[in-house]
């Protein structure tokens, strides 16, 4: 017979069965029946089987194939025309940063330790920030509609501002006095060689 102090430390020592959170992921709304993206469009699609259909349909997708046909749909929010191909919503990189921030917030709140997605996810953020500030500078009117259609909410990066210490004006100081002693040396460096010029001209001509 083992003592209680054993089967206290073999109770200790036994793994903690933990629930998952059960968090909705922003590709549930695609319909399971919808066809992957690469057979979506072909015609001989109409005369398969169900069972041929079953297998080529988001049901059996990897999630890889789930976020190709979110972005489609996301560029037929954000295209101008029909046509539209080449437009800066279409092209860029929004549609897809949006839908890699999301999968990556489902995964950080599955997995809130994972240090390496939350920077991937952080540089992505601040990547479409960038777009965006571009796209609203350029042309307001589009920004507005694809954030609208995207459902993002942009925020304006603040201002940048220094913690001004001793240390750091003395250094700054230091670089200032640097670059205009370097100016000077150039200026001369400039100026004599501009001299030797004039000097093999006049040589020259004569």
């Amino acid at each position: 017979a083992c003592s209680s102090l054993l089967q206290a430390a073999r109770g200790y020592a036994r793994p903690v069965t933990r629930k998952r959170k059960d968090i909705p992921s922003h590709l549930d709304d695609l319909p399971p029946t919808m066809l992957k993206k690469d057979y979506a469009n072909l015609p001989i699609m109409n005369s398969m089987d169900d069972v041929v259909k079953r297998v080529l349909s988001l049901e059996m997708a990897s999630q890889k194939e789930k976020m190709k046909v979110k972005t489609q749909q996301l560029v037929e929010k954000v295209r101008r025309s029909p046509n539209d191909n080449g437009s800066f919503e279409v092209q860029g990189k929004l549609k897809k940063g949006r839908i890699l921030i999301r999968t990556l917030e489902e995964h950080l709140q599955r997995h809130p330790k994972d240090k390496r997605n939350r920077r991937c996810m952080l540089m992505d953020v601040d990547r479409r920030r960038k777009l965006l500030g571009y796209l609203r500078r350029v042309n307001y009117n589009t920004f507005e509609s694809t954030c609208k259609q995207l459902d993002i909410q942009y925020s304006p990066p603040q201002p940048y501002a220094r913690h001004v210490t001793k240390r750091w004006l003395v250094k700054k100081a230091l670089c200032i006095k640097v670059y205009q002693e370097t100016k000077k040396l150039k200026a001369a460096k400039r100026l004599k060689q501009r001299r030797e010029w004039q000097a093999r001209a006049r040589a020259a001509r004569k």
